[in-house]
């Protein structure tokens, strides 16, 4: 309940003081990308494995073919989406789903249907937690594209290795998390070389 009422006045608090910075990079997506959507819309697996549709803003080009992970320097990232990733200032939208429900501020990242589909035995108790905009995984994997990028084949490395350990991470999350550690994670998410 703690976590609930944190996450929820945190979020509020959070969409109120970033709304002009939200509407300046609304107004430059809008501006960079004229005729696209400013946000980008994709149903992720939540709570006990029901879907709900996670709103980020629009980094990448609005028609394109590609997979579901992301490696640094795809052309279908836009330049301006690459500086948005980069700072991760494309997630910010996110405080909405947070303020809604469908997410916490700390948790596994959620996935799509296809990677939450991979889970089984005990590594389904993930679904037990709402998903995170940032967590102990997401913090280990700041640089996930840079370290795809720098793969043969980014896809195998991703499914093969970075997944299987974000498993491990979550699930060690999920044995362990407190609200004063989810404290911690959020500030070493803020400010990377805090604590």
């Amino acid at each position: 309940m703690l976590k609930e009422v944190f996450d929820r006045s945190m979020a509020l608090t959070g969409i109120i003081l970033l709304m002009p910075l939200m509407l300046i990079l609304a107004l430059l997506i809008a501006f960079r990308m004229p005729g696209a959507p400013i946000l980008f819309r994709q149903k992720r697996v939540g709570r006990y494995g029901k879907l709900f549709t996670l709103v980020k803003f629009r980094t990448m080009t609005p028609v394109h073919s590609g997979s579901s992970i992301s490696v640094a320097g795809e052309s279908r990232i836009t330049p301006l989406g690459a500086i948005l990733r980069r700072y991760k200032l494309d997630e910010l939208p996110e405080l909405w789903n947070v303020l809604c429900g469908d997410m916490s501020l700390v948790g596994p990242r959620p996935d799509v249907p296809g990677y939450a589909d991979k889970l089984s035995g005990n590594d389904r108790g993930i679904l037990e937690l709402k998903p995170g905009i940032t967590g102990p995984a997401t913090l280990k994997y700041r640089n996930e594209e840079q370290i795809l990028a720098a793969q043969d084949d980014p896809q195998k490395y991703n499914d093969e290795i970075i997944f299987p350990d974000k498993v491990k991470i979550n699930l060690s999350y999920l044995s362990n998390h407190t609200f004063i550690g989810d404290l911690k994670i959020i500030m070493q998410t803020l400010i990377p070389s805090s604590l």
